[in-house]
């Protein structure tokens, strides 16, 4: 049986490879006059995504994790936002990371 460490990746990246298959809009010209006006944009859960988005990126800032960690989980949130978002909540371990609100010297 495989361990944990061997099957997270293939999971994460069978996740991403879902989220990007799901998000690819469809465009179908039968029918409507203007074809640019459907299949682009991100309406109501679009936009809840960024908010959601924006949490995370600030709670990662403000956490006391090392930078280069804090750097990681923006990325991932940034390319991949639903499943960064799923992945950040379910296996960042937060309560272990909360920060003192305030954000970290650059060192010198």
């Amino acid at each position: 049986m495989p361990s944990l460490t061997q099957t997270l990746p293939l999971l994460l990246l069978n996740l991403s490879l879902l989220s990007l298959a799901s998000a690819a809009p469809t465009l179908s010209t039968a029918g409507h006059g203007n074809s640019w006006k459907f299949g682009t944009g991100g309406g109501v859960l679009g936009f809840v995504v960024l908010i959601l988005d924006i949490m995370v990126w600030l709670e990662v800032l403000k956490s006391n994790r090392p930078p280069s960690h804090k750097l990681l989980w923006c990325v991932v949130v940034f390319i991949f936002p639903v499943v960064g978002l799923v992945v950040y909540w379910l296996f960042s371990n937060r309560a272990a990371h909360v920060g003192d609100g305030g954000y970290e010297a650059l060192p010198r």
